[in-house]
């Protein structure tokens, strides 16, 4: 059975202060949008929305939306907010779907097995790319991409050709994208202390004024009005 999201109509519409009232009643203000209807302000269920987003296949879990006096809609969750204090989710953005049209979405990768690098060379697994972008139909949207990466010897990468491929979907992410690898501890510090290095110069740059135009012009003139007093003096 898919998870069922009931949802009621919001007093206010999109009105700020008609979603905090929202908020304060301990519910969820979101908005179901989509292809052939107009925008639609609901409310939701706190509970229900963190059971979706917190399931196997999370956020890219379909489910129906069930609004009074509306036909039921598939859908699913593709943006969310959290208040950064105490974490709780304060909106919510759905899209409706059609099952029998493709759509782009990310899955995550889950590495199995630990490396030979790792076991026995002493190398460090670097997971660069944590999700993949994928095309397909609805009903084929995994949970997550396994890959196993046992085999992995030092400084071996696994790119996105290696992932497992099927019919049924395909890989948006580059080919030749690296998904992970196995280096060195030294490799692994090398490239923070780099990017924070590089950060701190463009920082540098970007604070020190650039000399307009006009400055650089009027530096001549004092520098002929010093040379004329010596193209009249005495021979």
């Amino acid at each position: 059975m898919p998870e069922v999201v009931v949802a009621k109509p919001r007093e206010g519409k999109f009105n700020k202060n008609a979603a905090r009232r929202v908020r304060r009643a301990g519910k969820i203000p979101a908005v179901l949008y989509g292809p052939g209807r107009d925008p639609v302000a609901i409310e939701v269920e706190p509970k229900q929305i963190s059971r979706i987003l917190f399931s196997e296949t999370g956020h890219n879990t379909i489910f129906d939306v069930e609004i009074a006096g509306q036909p039921a809609a598939k859908a699913m969750i593709v943006d969310w907010q959290r208040e950064p204090i105490k974490d709780q989710l304060i909106h919510i953005d759905m899209k409706r779907i059609a099952l029998d049209k493709a759509l782009r979405v990310k899955v995550r990768v889950k590495l199995l097995g630990t490396p030979v690098g790792v076991k026995t060379q002493g190398g460090v697994l670097d997971q660069v790319m944590r999700e993949v972008e994928i095309e397909c139909l609805p009903v084929d949207i995994p949970g997550h991409i396994d890959v196993d990466v046992s085999g992995l010897e030092m400084h071996q990468v696994l790119r996105v050709s290696g992932l497992p491929h099927a019919e049924n979907i395909r890989y948006i992410s580059p080919e030749d994208a690296t998904v992970a690898h196995v280096i060195t501890i030294r490799e692994e510090v090398a490239p923070v202390a780099e990017a924070e290095a590089a950060e701190a110069a463009a920082t540098a740059e970007a604070a020190a004024p650039a000399e307009p135009e006009v400055a650089k012009k009027g530096k001549a003139e004092p520098e002929a009005a010093a040379k004329k007093p010596e193209a009249g003096a005495k021979k």
